[in-house]
């Protein structure tokens, strides 16, 4: 038994006018500094005035937020008592809002206890908005939070099909401002999500179909998206598949990339998007080493040229770096200006982190110690994987 959870989306140009017809009294806008200067606060607010819905904002989330940064928010919302929370940005205000909404109807909670097993009987003081500004994460359709702990230097991969959003504003308004560095990172970040989503041990039939849908736009589009940040119909296919990823990941899993990306970026402070895009090929290739032939259709799908699933499997991975090496992304880690010596001393912790991640689980070849440890050493100096 399995089950598919998505929120009412709401997309297209315009669709955050929908805020003007929602119910209620008070809305606590969770953001960043980010979105308050580039006014997207207040296109937000401007909307919920229509619905006489009083506002409230806390913009203290940072990148990667911090179960304190949770708790914290969490007691500013109960001081207000809304009966909206509305996450505004990326990834980040959107998983931390997911997080302080539960906190706030459930304050015995702590935030790095939220888990799909619990019943946490949230929507009894409010129900959550999600409005994404970056076109990657897919948080505005899932019910992951990831947060960070600062004492232990790690991510958190916490959820609760609970903290699902009641309403998911995908508007391409909000992604025209994205810079190219920002739009290729979330970008690949979206492409990993649907590519692990197809080719993970838990795959289906419901999240094929959006795995696909969503890597044949981001091929197409991303391109595009980067090269002119005001081509419109790129920025508005690259947020729906954007969403389409996020729906078809949270339906199944993320597999390898994400868990050395996760322990690899809580290390090194690097992009969440960044981190697990450059993992990406090499765990692909891993992945195919034991057998997986799923990406063989993949490239099918999207019109790769081969004979064969080997051949066309090959051909997939080799598209993912010439896509990754045309937005002038990182494809090893050495090109990040992480010392060797630097990044032996950090592995031990990673590798403890990466085997801890609910997303390693799911690929269709679980790593040794012995066989991650050397899929990172791969990955730094940029040679295919031969194992």
């Amino acid at each position: 038994m399995w089950f598919f959870t998505s929120p009412q989306i709401v997309f297209g140009e315009g669709a955050v006018t929908y805020l003007a017809q929602i119910r209620g009294t008070r809305a606590f806008i969770v953001t960043d500094t980010q979105m308050v200067r580039l006014g997207f606060v207040d296109l937000v607010r401007e909307q919920l005035a229509q619905a006489n819905i009083e506002t409230r904002v806390f913009d203290e989330v940072e990148p990667e937020p911090t179960l304190d940064t949770v708790r914290r928010g969490a007691a500013r919302a109960r001081e207000y008592e809304p009966d909206w929370i509305i996450g505004l940005g990326g990834g980040s205000p959107m998983d931390a809002a997911k997080a302080m909404w539960a906190l706030y109807e459930r304050p015995d909670l702590s935030p790095d206890a939220i888990n799909p097993i619990e019943y946490l009987g949230l929507g009894k003081k409010a129900r959550l908005i999600e409005i994404s500004t970056t076109s990657g994460t897919g948080a505005e359709v899932t019910w992951a939070t990831v947060l960070s702990d600062p004492v232990e230097n790690r991510k958190l991969g916490l959820g609760s099909r609970e903290t699902l959003a009641t309403i998911a504003i995908v508007d391409p308004v909000f992604a025209m401002k994205m810079p190219p560095r920002l739009t290729a990172d979330t970008g690949l970040d979206a492409l990993t999500h649907a590519i692990e989503g197809y080719t993970s041990n838990w795959h289906n039939d419901f999240s094929d179909g959006l795995c696909l849908k969503a890597i044949e736009l981001i091929f197409k589009f991303l391109p595009r998206a980067y090269a002119d940040g005001n081509d419109t119909e790129a920025r508005e296919k690259m947020h729906n598949a954007a969403a389409i990823a996020g729906l078809g990941f949270i339906n199944s899993l993320t597999a390898l990339a994400h868990a050395m990306g996760h322990a690899f970026g809580s290390a090194f402070h690097v992009p969440h998007g960044r981190a697990v895009s450059l993992f990406l090929p090499y765990t692909m290739e891993f992945a195919a080493n034991g057998g997986n032939y799923r990406y063989a259709d993949i490239a099918r799908f999207i019109g790769l040229d081969g004979l064969g699933d080997a051949q066309l499997t090959r051909a997939l991975i080799a598209a993912v770096r010439d896509l990754e090496n045309g937005l002038q992304s990182n494809t090893n880690i050495a090109s990040l200006n992480i010392a060797r010596d630097d990044f032996a001393r950090a592995l031990p912790t990673m590798l403890d982190h990466a085997e801890n991640d609910t997303s390693i689980t799911a690929n269709s070849r679980v790593p040794e110690r012995g066989e991650l440890e050397k899929i990172f050493w791969y990955a730094y100096d940029g040679k295919h994987v031969d194992f």
